[in-house]
């Protein structure tokens, strides 16, 4: 036919771009499925570093040196939970409360555990008052604490004696970043010590360059517990 040039995409570059799309067509779904696997999000997870990048550190909630957090409701009432700082150290953990609904607290008094396979931590009160409620849902299922620990994951609430006095030593918002970071570094210098004063110790903290793998508590032992929570859990309130 005049005008139409019959050309054999075989004699051309043609079939070179029918294997790219074929192989395109293969690939794309299945990256789409293994992604969404668990195996390929723990992958994905075990790769992260635990820098300051990855803390959760939401504006207008007081940051307490023990590791808790203060978030002050329009009621006067005041939620406390436990920081993402301290849920990313230990991995998963259970949660265990000391306190009941209406009783009454000082700061620095126990007030809940973290669990984990007969390793303990002690969570004290940032505040002094009157326990209102609990959390039960979250210490239930610990996950809402562990993931979202200033939303779903709150502790309890408190009906604060002294607010403004017992918040002086908290940090907030840009200084509660600052600090996260200090605590990064002294948590590294830290960990080098126990390991190296506990002996026979499994598991890796430090990825390569240095940097610290997410939950570097989670498979040390007892005594590296016990010391973290002499060393960044019992703040003495100034």
């Amino acid at each position: 036919m005049e005008g139409f040039t019959n050309i054999d995409i075989f004699e051309t570059k043609g079939i070179e771009y029918i294997v790219i799309i074929f192989f395109l067509l293969i690939l794309i779904p299945f990256w789409i499925l293994i992604n969404k696997t668990p195996i390929v999000k723990n992958v994905v997870e075990s790769v992260k570093f635990l820098t300051t990048a990855i803390l959760n550190v939401p504006q207008g909630v007081f940051f307490n040196k023990n590791h808790t957090w203060s978030y002050l409701e329009k009621s006067g009432a005041v939620r406390v939970g436990i920081d993402d700082f301290l849920l990313k150290i230990t991995g998963d953990v259970s949660i265990v409360n000391k306190r009941n609904p209406g009783d009454l607290i000082k700061q620095g008094e126990l007030v809940a555990e973290l669990n984990q396979e007969g390793k303990k931590l002690q969570i004290f009160s940032p505040l002094t008052g009157q326990i209102k409620q609990f959390n039960f849902p979250a210490i239930k299922y610990p996950d809402y604490i562990i993931n979202d620990p200033y939303g779903r994951g709150w502790l309890y609430t408190i009906e604060p004696d002294a607010w403004k006095e017992e918040t002086a030593d908290s940090s907030l918002g840009k200084d509660a970043e600052t600090w996260f970071a200090a605590e990064l570094a002294r948590l590294k210098d830290f960990l080098a010590i126990a390991l190296q004063k506990h002996s026979g110790i499994q598991g890796v903290v430090l990825q390569e360059g240095g940097e610290l793998k997410i939950n570097p508590l989670e498979d040390l032992q007892k005594g590296i517990w016990e010391d973290f929570q002499k060393e960044f859990l019992e703040h003495k309130q100034e």
